[in-house]
């Protein structure tokens, strides 16, 4: 099992770890990471690994057997070996656009209040699918609204709660594409603002940043008709 450092410090550059393992694809095992792996439409982490007698770039984590976190490098080339220990450098400017991205993309559930069918998260541009049969049109009117919020400057928390205390609360879940993973007997919640003062709350697995002024002002791209009942809403961070 791979401790996963993103998740009790989503700010964390650098850390040192071990080699567990390699993977017939070329890959590396941790005993801790610190790139997130892909899933949740939030692409894996890219950096490098620094030890004694080598250095190399990693392209992306992906989620592995179990609760392990493989590390994929940018191209074929030494490994360093099982038990090694390796410095992890975290490529900080995609992550933290990444983290400013996913929680825009938390406010855009609350704006436009509807079932969410998919999502994408990137470094420039995100975007959701939502069951919204007729294109919203007011267009500027959801991206001054988004904005307003993010300017609040709420708080952005982490909790955990049990499986069955999301299952008495199913309106928890906004999006229908993915359901929570379950299996661990907790489902970790990702709420922002405080108490009463709570805009969003809903499972979640990604980095987020800690206050909404980071993410910054943001654009509403396209809004595109993607089958009958769905649309697909772009965002733009500037």
């Amino acid at each position: 099992m791979t401790e996963m450092l993103f998740r009790a410090d989503a700010y964390l550059r650098e850390a040192e770890a071990h080699v567990t393992g390699h993977t017939s694809e070329g890959g590396l095992i941790l005993d801790r990471s610190l790139f997130y792996a892909t899933g949740g439409g939030q692409p894996g982490d890219s950096g490098r690994l620094e030890w004694d007698g080598g250095t190399i770039d990693i392209a992306t984590a992906v989620k592995g057997e179990g609760d392990d976190i493989v590390l994929i490098p940018a191209e074929p080339a030494a490994l360093p070996p099982e038990g090694a220990k390796v410095t992890q450098v975290l490529y900080w400017e995609r992550r933290h656009r990444h983290m400013r991205m996913h929680t825009a993309l938390h406010l855009l559930s609350v704006v436009i209040p509807r079932p969410v069918t998919g999502g994408s998260i990137g470094a420039e541009k995100g975007r959701l699918d939502f069951d919204m049969p007729e294109a919203p049109d007011n267009k500027e009117e959801i991206e001054d609204t988004l904005n307003r919020m993010i300017a609040c400057d709420f708080p952005v928390s982490e909790e955990w709660i049990t499986e069955e205390e999301l299952d008495a609360q199913p309106d928890l879940v906004k999006t229908m594409s993915v359901s929570p993973p379950r299996g661990a007997g907790r489902i970790r919640l990702v709420r922002i603002g405080d108490g009463e003062n709570t805009a969003d709350l809903q499972p979640c697995g990604g980095t987020h940043v800690a206050w909404t002024s980071e993410i910054g002002t943001v654009r509403l791209g396209k809004i595109e008709k993607k089958g009958k009942q769905n649309r697909r809403v772009s965002l733009l961070l500037d």
